[in-house]
C-alpha cells in the first residue's frame, strides 16, 4: 500500500505534465521554441519513470538538436550533431578544471569513511553531550556535520549513522521519527557544507568561483546544523518521551587505573594534577603527570592561541599602498578590466552569433562576471609599473618601520572576545573534573586526526593557498594516512608484531580498491551528467527556448526580490521529484542568465539553491537519504515513519532559507572579507 501511494503521486505528477503539453503545445503551428519547451517537459518525465539521467539527457539533446540543424540545412545536420556532441559535450568537460576535485573529494571521503574512527567519535560526542536533553540526537547531529566536512557524500553519512546511532537511539527508548529525522537530516549537511560536490558541480555550471562559493556556504552550514540542534533540544525539554534521558548507570565515564589513582589528589582534574605534579603523585611518575596536565591544558591553550591571533590582526597596522604611476603606465585602462569566469553551458545569443567566429573547442562556452567583490589576479609576469617603483623609492626609508611599530588601538569587540574567553576557561574548569578529562581524550583521539585533516583541506582553500583540486589532493592523502594509521592501531592493540603489519598491509589494500571502485562510479555519473547537460543546454539554446522563457520572465515585470521568491519556489517544488545533480545540471543554465537583468550576485544565488536543494534528499517520493537509512534500519520501521520524522527538518530547511535570504551577510560576509 504503501509503495502505491508512492507510485500514485509519481504518476500523478507525470499525467499533470502529459496533460499541459496535450492541451497548451499549438499542435498545428510547431516552432522550435515550442519544440524547446516541449524537450524540458519530456526530460522530467523520462527522469521520473526511471531512465537514466545522463544518457536520457544526452538522447533528447542530440534528437532536438537535430532537428534544430534539419530546419536550418537537412544536408548537415546529422554532421553538426556530432560535432556539438564531442566539442560541445565531451571535450567541454575534460577541459574543465574544476571538475577534477570531484573525484579527489569523493575519494578522500570513501578513505576517512572506513578509517574506522566514527563510531568513536559518535561515542565520545554522545558522552560529552550526555547531560543536554536528546543527547543521542544531538551527538547524531554533532557527528554528521563533522563528518560532512570531511566526507560530502550523502549516502555514506546516512547509512553509517543508520548503522552507529539508529540503533542506539531506539535501544534507548527514542521515537523511531525523531531518530530517522535526526540521522537523515544531519546526514544530508554534506550537500551545503564543504567540500560539497554540489556547490562544486554549480560553480562549473554557472562559472562562479569554487573557492569563494566554499566560503559562503560555511556559515549557512553551521547555522543550519545550529537550528537542528537547537529544534532537538527544545523539543526534547518540551516532550521528554519522544528523547527520554539516559540511565545514571550509562551516563557514568569509568576511569582507568591511572584516573582513579590521581583521583585521590582531588575531584577536580585540574588542581588535583597540579598537586600530584608538586607533591608525591600517589605514586604516579612526574613524566605521566605532566603529560596529564598538558592534555587538561589544551583548550587554554587552544583559546590563548585565538585570542591572540583576533588581537594581532584586529590591531595590526594599516598599510596603504601608494598608487602613484599607475595611471601612467596604463593602470586606468587596467582598472577597467574585470576579470571572468567562464562556465560550460552558454548562453542562447553567444550560441547563435558567434559560432562561426569562436574556435570551435570552445563553442557554446558563457562567460559570467564575478560576483562583486571579486579579487583582481595579477597575470603572472606582470612588470611593477616604473612610476610605482620610483614611489617606492622615494618613500623615506624609516616611515614603514614607524607604521609597523604603531599597532591600532584594541576595539571594543576584542575586549568583550577577551572577556567571554576567559570567562569560557573559568567555567570549562570550574566543571572539569576526572570524567570530563577522560571525555576530552577521546575526543582528541577521535576528533582531532579529523580535524587536522579538515583545517587543511578547507582551510588551504579558504586562505588562498592552493586551489580546491589541490587541496582535494591533499585530502584524499590525509585520509589514506588516517585510514592506515587507525588500522594499523586497532591490529596492534590486539595483536603486536608483523602480524599487525601485515594484517594493515591487507587490509588497507582492500579500502583502497573498494573506494577506488566508488570514486570511479560517482565520478562517472557526474562526469556524464555534465556531458548530457552540455549537449541538453546546446540543443534547449538552438531552439529558442532559453529565449522564450527569458521574454516571458521579463514580461512579468517582476522586481528582483519576487523573481528571487518564485525561482526558490521552483527549485523546492523541483525538489520532490528529483534529485540535486538533476535540478542543477537542467535548470541552472535557465535561471543563471536572468540573472544579471535582477542584479542578482550569482554567489549568493548559489548558496540560496545549495540551501533549498537539501529538499531533494528529504522530500519523497525521491528522498534519496530516507531509502538509504531504510536499507540499513530494523525491519519494523516502515518508510512512511522514516519521510514523517523528515518533515520537520524540511520546514527548518525553508526556514533556514528565508533567513540567509533575509540576512544576506550569513553567506556573503567571509567571501567578501577574505576576498575583497
Amino acid at each position: 500500500m504503501k509503495l502505491r501511494k508512492e507510485l500514485w503521486f509519481g504518476f500523478s505528477l507525470m499525467a499533470i505534465i502529459v496533460t499541459a503539453i496535450l492541451v497548451l503545445m499549438p499542435w498545428g503551428n510547431i516552432t522550435n521554441g515550442h519544440l524547446g519547451l516541449l524537450m524540458l517537459a519530456l526530460i522530467v518525465v523520462a527522469i521520473m519513470l526511471g531512465f537514466p539521467t545522463a544518457f536520457t539527457l544526452m538522447g533528447l539533446g542530440m534528437f532536438f538538436a537535430w532537428l534544430a540543424y534539419r530546419s536550418v540545412n537537412p544536408a548537415l545536420a546529422v554532421q553538426q550533431v556530432l560535432d556539438l556532441m564531442v566539442q560541445r559535450g565531451a571535450y567541454g568537460v575534460m577541459s574543465n578544471d574544476v571538475l577534477i576535485a570531484v573525484p579527489l573529494f569523493v575519494f578522500m571521503g570513501y578513505l576517512v569513511e572506513r578509517a574506522a574512527l566514527i563510531d568513536r567519535l559518535f561515542r565520545s560526542l554522545h558522552l560529552a553531550t550526555v547531560r543536554i536533553p536528546g543527547s543521542l540526537a544531538v551527538a547524531t547531529i554533532i557527528t554528521c556535520a563533522i563528518f560532512a566536512t570531511a566526507t560530502g557524500i550523502v549516502g555514506a553519512v546516512v547509512t553509517l549513522m543508520g548503522l552507529l546511532a539508529f540503533p542506539a537511539m531506539l535501544k534507548a527508548g527514542y521515537n523511531v521519527k525523531v531518530s530517522a529525522g535526526a540521522i537523515t537530516a544531519g546526514g544530508c549537511l554534506g550537500i551545503l557544507i564543504p567540500p560539497s560536490v554540489l556547490l562544486i558541480v554549480y560553480g562549473a555550471t554557472a562559472g562562479v568561483s569554487v573557492v569563494q562559493l566554499y566560503a559562503g556556504a560555511f556559515f549557512p552550514g553551521l547555522m543550519l546544523a545550529g537550528l537542528y540542534l537547537g529544534y532537538i533540544i527544545v523539543l526534547a525539554k518540551w516532550k521528554p518521551g519522544l528523547m527520554p534521558p539516559l540511565p545514571e548507570n550509562e551516563r557514568r565515564v569509568p576511569l582507568p587505573p591511572l584516573a582513579q589513582t590521581l583521583a585521590q589528589q582531588g575531584r577536580n582534574a585540574l588542581t588535583g594534577l597540579a598537586r600530584a605534579l608538586t607533591g608525591s603523585g600517589a605514586g604516579v611518575a612526574k613524566r605521566t603527570v605532566f603529560a596529564q596536565l598538558f592534555v587538561t591544558l589544551l583548550p587554554a591553550l587552544f583559546i590563548v592561541a585565538v585570542l591572540g591571533a583576533a588581537y594581532r590582526a584586529a590591531t595590526a597596522p594599516v598599510v596603504e599602498a601608494d598608487t602613484a604611476g599607475l595611471v601612467e603606465a596604463g593602470g586606468t585602462l587596467a582598472a577597467d578590466v574585470k576579470e571572468e569566469a567562464t562556465g560550460i553551458i552558454g548562453a542562447p545569443e553567444a550560441d547563435a552569433k558567434d559560432s562561426a567566429d569562436k574556435n570551435p573547442v570552445a563553442e557554446g562556452a558563457k562567460e559570467l562576471a564575478p560576483p562583486p567583490g571579486a579579487e583582481q589576479v595579477k597575470p603572472e609576469g606582470a612588470q611593477e609599473p616604473p612610476g610605482a617603483a620610483q614611489t617606492a623609492a622615494a618613500r623615506p626609508a624609516g616611515q614603514e618601520a614607524a607604521a609597523s611599530a604603531e599597532r591600532l588601538p584594541v576595539p571594543t569587540w576584542l575586549w568583550v572576545m577577551f572577556g567571554i574567553g576567559i570567562a569560557a576557561l573559568a567555567v570549562l574548569y570550574w566543571f572539569w573534573n576526572w570524567e570530563r578529562l577522560e571525555v576530552f581524550k577521546m575526543l582528541l583521539s577521535s576528533f582531532f586526526p579529523l580535524a587536522l585533516l579538515i583545517l587543511a583541506v578547507l582551510g588551504s582553500i579558504v586562505f588562498g593557498f592552493a586551489t580546491p583540486t589541490e587541496a582535494a589532493a591533499v585530502g584524499a592523502f590525509g585520509g589514506f594516512i588516517l585510514a592506515a594509521a587507525y588500522r594499523f592501531i586497532a591490529h596492534w592493540r590486539a595483536r603486536p608484531g608483523a602480524v599487525a603489519v601485515w594484517t594493515t598491509v591487507k587490509e588497507l589494500g582492500a579500502i583502497v580498491k573498494d573506494s577506488s571502485f566508488l570514486t570511479a562510479k560517482t565520478s562517472a555519473m557526474v562526469c556524464w551528467l555534465f556531458v548530457g547537460s552540455a549537449i541538453f543546454s546546446a540543443a534547449f539554446a538552438l531552439l529558442g527556448g532559453q529565449e522564450i522563457i527569458e521574454k516571458w520572465v521579463l514580461s512579468l515585470n517582476m522586481t528582483p526580490v519576487q523573481f528571487m521568491i518564485l525561482a526558490q519556489i521552483i527549485i523546492f517544488l523541483l525538489g520532490w521529484p528529483l534529485e540535486w545533480t538533476e535540478i542543477i545540471v537542467i535548470f541552472m543554465p535557465i535561471f543563471i542568465p536572468l540573472l544579471p537583468h535582477f542584479g542578482i550576485d550569482p554567489l549568493f544565488f548559489g548558496l540560496l539553491v545549495a540551501l533549498n536543494l537539501q529538499t531533494a534528499f528529504l522530500s519523497p517520493p525521491v528522498a534519496m537519504a530516507a531509502f538509504y537509512l531504510k536499507g540499513v534500519a530494523p525491519p519494523h520501521v516502515t518508510l512512511n515513519q522514516i519521510f514523517a520524522g523528515m518533515m520537520p527538518f524540511m520546514a527548518i530547511q525553508v526556514f533556514a532559507v528565508v533567513l540567509l535570504y533575509m540576512f544576506p551577510a550569513i553567506g556573503l560576509w567571509l567571501p567578501q572579507v577574505l576576498y575583497k
